[in-house]
């Protein structure tokens, strides 16, 4: 995710105040490290950086010392190397005349990184932050302007980022987007540009959205616009930001659960460039392969991935794959596991005090250890033998949503790759989440309005259903805190049923190859009274035995494990609000669980 901030001024002043105070602002979008630098008339570049949140790291530095006539400050969310001080941003170049910082991923980086080494370039990290400045000095080397060479340098990136730049010469900025957070501050004797609203709008209300595919060159008096493509200037005025713009941190969403549900087409675009260009997938996939026995290992959401992916190691790679929830892991595996087996452990945090347990007791019995996690630099990530990121930014709310998602999106291209495949149709998820969440979200509120003074819920799902089943279950229980019990469908005659009375909603959902067999778990409940209602993707048997039919666009197997949690997620959002509950922070509960 990272933030990055700049300033351009037309005379020497203190800075630290300002770089600071926005990255304060900023800090929602990372908080791995830290790093701010100011260069003054003289072109010194004075960088401090390190590790660490913004209030730390700023008083050990002295951020407040900082001076000159433009300032660069960023804060990491860490995908490309550890969170180190090399890996911290900004990064200079190999002179020290450049110093720049992005946010976003550029998947090539491996890549570029050996290119620059080839070149003589010093390359003092891992982070591609720092290959976004060595693509600049690339060209600025062969003699091209700073704008010019931002332009050719953008060309040799892959990924989604924005990035901003500076020499120690000129008394300007040179800032450019593609696919990640990038606006424009113009204010009475400086301008400024920020991945995002809350660090511009205490100094400036005039503002200019930057779009996909544009660089801006900022000076103390004036913005330029041109296209990276060609080089052709464009013509936006600044615009006067209002006071209706929200919790700028929301980006003008009502909370960060569905923020972020939002963002997951974002994430999953980012996590599939990434596992097209990744170093890691291969070796992973190797691993499971060769494995004598392969598990699944994770808790709350993670675990409910595990259990969709579970359906795509046996489908796509003809290899069983357990779902594991951890102390299930250590006490009804624990006595037959050892060498030869594979233990791939899936967590948001990278810290969950469970699953760690889990991952310590198998590599004591000999299991090989893998991981798929979203912070980088956490526990997990250095305990394993290879792990994959999951591309998400910082998750605010306490609910697991695009990191839920990724995690499926992930385990598929993982088994896929697993079997001697490719990703697929994987590329195309970003397109299916996007569509989804469009046509949902209107029916998920109407629905929450129907429900609202429901006092239990049931959620039953078919064959790959049944893990999208828990977690929206699992969704609804944590912000709404009704009963909600989520289960196989062709479970629910097995004793639940008996709950099942006059007007009891029953939801159901389903993948395409699941529609003939649901329509008998859905007459069950209707011929006792229940209300039945389905999510599915269009059929004549299920549309005509529903209480309620809510048609769901998907036509494939995986298209359905991506997007089929989306209508839960935005039902549990509306009910929690409809029933006046925060749905960001549910009662009793805490985002990572360090605790057994």
């Amino acid at each position: 995710m990272c933030g990055i901030f700049g300033i351009v001024f037309d005379h020497d002043r203190p800075l630290g105040e300002i770089l600071t105070g926005a990255a304060k602002r900023l800090s929602y979008r990372g908080y791995d490290s830290v790093g701010a630098a100011a260069i003054d008339s003289s072109g010194r570049i004075d960088l401090r950086k390190a590790p660490g949140k913004v209030e730390e790291v700023a008083e050990k530095l002295g951020f407040v010392q900082l001076h000159g006539l433009r300032g660069i400050c960023q804060l990491r969310w860490a995908t490309f190397g550890a969170p180190s001080y090399e890996n911290s941003q900004p990064h200079l170049d190999s002179d020290g005349d450049l110093v720049g910082a992005h946010n976003g991923n550029v998947v090539n980086n491996a890549e570029l990184r050996r290119q620059f080494l080839a070149e003589g370039m010093v390359v003092r990290g891992t982070n591609d932050g720092e290959s976004c400045v060595h693509a600049v000095e690339r060209y600025v080397n062969r003699g091209y302007s700073l704008p010019e060479a931002v332009r050719a340098g953008y060309r040799d990136l892959a990924g989604d980022f924005a990035f901003v730049i500076s020499n120690n010469r000129e008394n300007m900025l040179v800032a450019v987007k593609k696919g990640s957070g990038l606006v424009i501050g113009v204010g009475p004797d400086f301008t400024c540009c920020s991945s995002d609203l809350p660090s511009i709008l205490p100094l400036t209300r005039r503002v200019i959205p930057v779009e996909d595919g544009e660089m801006a060159v900022l000076r103390p008096h004036s913005v330029e616009l041109f296209r990276v493509e060609d080089g052709a200037p464009i013509s936006r005025p600044a615009k006067e930001v209002g006071d209706d713009m929200g919790v700028p941190e929301k980006g003008g969403f009502p909370h960060f659960m569905l923020k972020e549900i939002h963002e997951q087409a974002a994430a999953a675009r980012e996590l599939v460039h990434l596992l097209e260009h990744s170093e890691h997938l291969p070796a992973l996939a190797e691993s499971m392969a060769k494995a004598r026995r392969v598990f699944l290992v994770g808790s709350g959401s993670s675990y409910h991935a595990c259990l969709v992916g579970s359906h795509f190691f046996s489908h796509l790679a003809g290899v069983l794959a357990i779902p594991a929830l951890p102390q299930q892991f250590v006490e009804q595996f624990g006595p037959a596991l050892g060498p030869g087996d594979v233990a791939l452990f899936v967590s948001q945090s990278g810290e969950t005090k469970d699953v760690l347990n889990a991952l310590n007791f198998g590599v004591e019995q000999g299991v090989t250890a893998l991981g798929l996690v979203n912070v980088l630099g956490s526990t997990l990530t250095r305990k394993v033998e290879h792990f994959l990121p999951l591309a998400c930014g910082w998750e605010i709310s306490v609910p697991a949503t695009k990191t839920y998602t990724n995690q499926v999106i992930a385990l598929i291209a993982l088994a896929s790759r697993t079997g001697g495949g490719d990703l697929g149709p994987l590329p195309a998820a970003s397109l299916w989440l996007e569509q989804i969440i469009r046509e949902m979200d209107g029916t998920a509120r109407a629905l929450a309005r129907q429900l609202a003074k429901t006092q239990k819920l049931f959620i039953l799902g078919y064959g790959l259903g049944h893990g999208i089943a828990l977690e929206g279950a699992l969704k609804i229980k944590e912000v709404t805190g009704l009963p909600c019990e989520g289960m196989f469908s062709s479970e629910f005659k097995h004793g639940p049923l008996a709950m099942v009375e006059h007007g009891t909603p029953v939801l159901f959902t389903t993948s395409p190859a699941g529609c003939q067999m649901l329509t008998n778990h859905v007459t069950e409940v209707t011929c006792r009274g229940g209300y039945a209602i389905v999510i599915a993707p269009e059929c004549e048997n299920l549309r005509a035995e529903a209480s309620l039919f809510i048609p769901f666009g998907v036509t494939s197997e995986v298209q359905y494990a991506v997007v089929g949690a989306i209508p839960f997620q935005l039902f549990a959002y509306h009910l929690a609000v409809a029933l006046g509950y925060d749905p960001d922070y549910p009662r009793n509960l805490s985002k990572t669980i360090t605790v057994d």
